[in-house]
């Protein structure tokens, strides 16, 4: 487990939270590959599919700031290339090279399309936060 404290707002087993920190765990590998030239700011997130397999991605900036990618988009878009669709997720941890980060509004919306039910695993406040998406993004937006 984690030095860290854990915020499970989930009541996740004891087995799962040891999946979810292996996951932020490979989150933080991924962010290791983080193309940030411009904020020096690495993120990576790691994607774990209900048939077990893990999907990893890093964020990738560009000079026209609006063109760069999260690592959490980054992940679900190649977890899409690959064949997976909306609902084929358990969860999604995103780890950043700095204290304090959680998804942005863009990419929690973009989570919310691939699964509203997607538990979602970061670190802020000195904490392993385990929690829903609901959790982190009440009232969200569906078509």
């Amino acid at each position: 487990m984690s030095t860290k404290s854990i915020k499970n707002c989930i009541d996740a087993s004891t087995e799962q939270v040891e999946c979810y920190l292996k996951l932020l765990a490979d989150a933080h590998k991924a962010k290791d590959n983080a193309y940030c030239r411009y904020s020096n700011f690495q993120v990576g997130a790691a994607v774990l599919a209900k048939d077990g397999n893990i999907i990893k991605g890093c964020n990738v900036e560009n000079a026209s700031y609006g063109l760069t990618m999260c690592a959490e988009r980054t992940a679900l878009f190649k977890a899409t290339s690959e064949g997976y669709k909306p609902g084929d997720f358990e969860a999604i941890a995103i780890a950043a090279s700095a204290d304090d980060f959680s998804p942005c509004g863009a990419c929690r919306q973009v989570i919310n399309e691939f699964g509203d039910d997607m538990v979602v695993i970061f670190e802020f406040g000195g904490e392993t936060v385990i929690n829903t998406l609901a959790g982190i993004l009440p009232y969200n937006f569906k078509l």
